[in-house]
């Protein structure tokens, strides 16, 4: 098959420049921007939509993280060798990528629509996360598109044959664009969607996949100590006419001031006409 300038602009150039600014972003990110790299959570904001978009989103985009590494990285004469047929993989792959892609779809749609909707999460919106979110909703409904098109309600499409070696090929530095030639428009539209999220990663919220807390699981744990409290005795809180715990031991300490003088004391004190006549 005859390859083109736009095929090589598209399958090589294309590629190899967004995976080159995924790298060299987050170098730069890092040395710049380390109080950033951060989730940049709003749950504090709102959390009736976050209780149950977030684990929807997160699970379903470990699962078809592993299924993309599964089928594009790994080839079929590997899952062959294991024992695993061709026609066992794809129907296990098309049907668990199916329910895996439903369910980061369906947490991705309530994130959007709780940012949408809620009117201080949507003032706390920047810029890299209006880019993010339609980029991202863009390749997971291409990618949902493609497989439900072609493997779920068409005749079935083998993109092991095609995608996965330009994949492959591309990342073994032996680009082989005319794999992706002859792939469908969806497919093709799902990687090059795919490939700008990989460029754009670096400058978003999607730099926290890479600040795990492992270091959690090996830290050592925190001692909380309560502070001693003196017994309650006659004269504090609690009983007919009694003081404060706090005033008490300030008196103590200290003896009377100016907020507990004693009865006595008061009769000591000049009237206020005592205290004019003192004045002439």
């Amino acid at each position: 098959m005859n390859v083109t300038t736009a095929d090589l602009v598209l399958w090589v150039a294309f590629p190899y420049v967004c995976l080159a600014v995924f790298a060299v972003g987050h170098v730069w990110r890092y040395r710049q921007d380390q109080f950033g790299w951060t989730t940049h959570t709003s749950q504090l904001l709102e959390r009736r939509w976050l209780r149950w978009g977030s684990p929807l989103f997160h699970l379903g985009a470990f699962a078809v993280i592993a299924g993309h590494v599964v089928g594009l990285a790994v080839p079929a004469s590997w899952t062959e060798a294991a024992g695993i047929s061709e026609h066992t993989y794809h129907t296990t792959a098309v049907w668990l990528g199916s329910v895996a892609g439903v369910a980061m779809l369906t947490g991705l749609g309530m994130l959007c629509a709780r940012r949408l909707l809620t009117r201080r999460i949507r003032l706390t919106t920047d810029r890299s996360d209006k880019v993010l979110f339609p980029l991202l909703s863009a390749t997971v409904v291409l990618g949902i598109s493609a497989t439900a098109t072609h493997n779920v309600f068409g005749g079935g499409y083998d993109y092991r044959e095609t995608v996965s070696v330009w994949f492959r090929g591309v990342f073994a530095l032996q680009p082989r664009p005319e794999a992706m030639t002859g792939a469908p428009l969806l497919f093709q539209l799902h990687a090059l969607t795919a490939c700008l999220l990989f460029a754009a990663w670096p400058f978003t919220r999607l730099v926290h996949v890479w600040s795990a807390p492992i270091g959690y699981l090996a830290r050592p744990y925190l001692v909380y100590r309560r502070r001693a409290q003196p017994a309650a005795g006659p004269g504090f809180r609690g009983e007919p006419g009694g003081r404060s715990g706090a005033r008490a031991r300030r008196e103590a300490t200290d003896g009377p001031g100016l907020g507990a003088v004693r009865p006595a004391d008061r009769d000591s004190w000049p009237m206020p006409a005592q205290r004019a006549g003192r004045g002439k």
